[in-house]
C-alpha cells in the first residue's frame, strides 16, 4: 500500500483516539445540563480538582500545607506515606461527592427557577472558585500522575503493521495510554447509558430534566437528583482528570479542556451522551485529517481552530446536533 495512504490511516486512528478523550470531558457536561438545563462551564476546572486531589492523597500531601505555614511558621508538606493507587481513588470519588453536596448546598439550590443565564454565570465563578482553591489545597506547581496505566508506543502494533509500506514506513504509532483511555470511555458510555434507562434514579434524572414541577409532584426530591447528578458530573471529571493528567501532567492547562468539549457538545447535541462520543470521534480525526491534507498548505496549526468552524457550520445548519432534541417553540 502506498505509504501516504497508511500515514492518513495512522492520522485517522489518532484523531479517534484524541476524540475519546475530548468525549470523557464533553459527558460531564452532557449530565449535568440533561437533569438541570445548566451548562457547567466548570467541567474542566473539576476535571482539574479531582487530579490534583488525586495526586495529593497518593503523595500523602498535608492539604493547605502553604496556608499553614505562612500562619504559623512551620514547615509540613507531607504526612510521610504514600497511598496505593486505587484506595487514593476511591477517597478522591468520596471528595468530589463532597463538593457536589456543597455546590447544591450553597449555591445551586438557592438559584432554582433563575434564568439560564444566571446558572451559567455561577458555573463561571464556581470555575474560578476551584482553581484558586485547588492551587490553594494542593499547590499550583506542575505535578505527575502514575496510577499505572501504560504510556508510550505499541511496538506491538508497530511491528505487525510495519510491513504494509516501504522501507519507509515504519508501523502505525499508536499510544496505548489512548488504547486504554478508548476502553474507559466505552465502559463509561455503556454504564451511564444502562443506569439512565434502566435504573430508578436515572428515570428521575430524566423526569426531573423534562419538567421540574411535575417531578416535584411525584414525590422525586430535586436537591438529591441534582447532587447525583454532580456526583456523577464529579466521578466523570475523575476519570478525566486522570486521563489527561497521566498524559500531559496536572496543570492549569487541564481546566482549558473544557473549551475543546464546546465543539464536540455543539456537534453531538447537548443533552445525548452517545452524541458526546459521536461529536468527540468527528472532532478528533476531523480535526487531524484536516491537519495532515490542508495545514502544509496554509501553514500549519490548523487544530487550534477547525473544531471551532465545524462547530460555527453545525450552529448554522443544525442547531441542535446530530443527536439532540430540537426544540420548537409556539409564537
Amino acid at each position: 500500500m502506498p505509504d501516504q495512504f497508511l500515514f492518513a490511516v495512522e492520522v485517522t486512528l489518532n484523531g479517534l483516539m484524541a476524540g475519546v478523550l475530548y468525549a470523557l470531558v464533553a459527558l460531564g457536561f452532557v449530565l449535568i445540563f440533561k437533569a438541570s438545563g445548566i451548562f457547567n462551564f466548570a467541567q474542566g476546572v473539576m476535571a482539574l480538582f479531582a487530579a490534583a486531589t488525586l495526586v495529593g492523597i497518593m503523595d500523602g500531601q498535608v492539604p493547605f500545607s502553604h496556608l499553614i505555614n505562612s500562619i504559623f511558621g512551620t514547615s509540613v508538606h507531607h504526612f510521610g506515606w504514600h497511598v496505593p493507587a486505587l484506595l487514593a481513588i476511591l477517597l478522591t470519588i468520596l471528595v468530589m461527592v463532597a463538593l457536589a453536596w456543597l455546590v447544591q448546598y450553597f449555591v445551586m439550590r438557592h438559584l432554582v427557577n433563575q434564568e439560564p443565564i444566571i446558572l451559567f454565570m455561577a458555573t463561571i465563578g464556581l470555575a474560578y472558585f476551584l482553581e484558586g482553591f485547588s492551587d490553594l489545597m494542593w499547590g499550583s506547581e506542575i505535578k505527575t500522575l502514575d496510577v499505572g496505566l501504560p504510556q508510550g508506543g505499541s511496538f506491538w502494533i508497530e511491528d505487525l503493521t510495519a510491513g504494509l509500506g516501504s522501507d519507509n514506513f515504519y508501523g502505525f504509532f499508536i499510544d496505548r495510554l489512548d488504547i486504554v483511555a478508548t476502553v474507559i470511555a466505552a465502559v463509561l458510555v455503556v454504564a451511564l447509558v444502562a443506569f439512565s434507562q434502566y435504573t430508578k434514579q436515572g428515570r428521575a434524572m430524566r423526569a426531573v430534566a423534562d419538567d421540574h414541577q411535575a417531578a416535584l409532584s411525584v414525590g422525586i426530591s430535586l436537591n438529591f437528583i441534582w447532587v447525583l447528578v454532580w456526583s456523577l458530573a464529579g466521578f466523570v471529571a475523575l476519570v478525566a482528570g486522570i486521563v489527561w493528567g497521566t498524559k500531559s501532567g496536572v496543570q492549569f492547562s487541564l481546566s482549558l479542556i473544557a473549551l475543546k468539549a464546546l465543539p464536540v457538545l455543539m456537534l453531538g447535541g447537548f443533552t445525548s451522551i452517545p452524541g458526546a462520543i459521536v461529536g468527540g470521534l468527528i472532532i478528533g480525526v476531523g480535526e487531524k485529517l484536516f491537519e495532515f491534507a490542508i495545514g502544509p498548505l496554509v501553514g500549519g496549526a490548523t487544530e487550534n481552530w477547525f473544531a471551532y468552524v465545524l462547530a460555527l457550520i453545525f450552529l448554522v445548519f443544525r442547531p441542535q446536533g446530530l443527536f439532540g432534541e430540537k426544540i420548537i417553540e409556539r409564537v
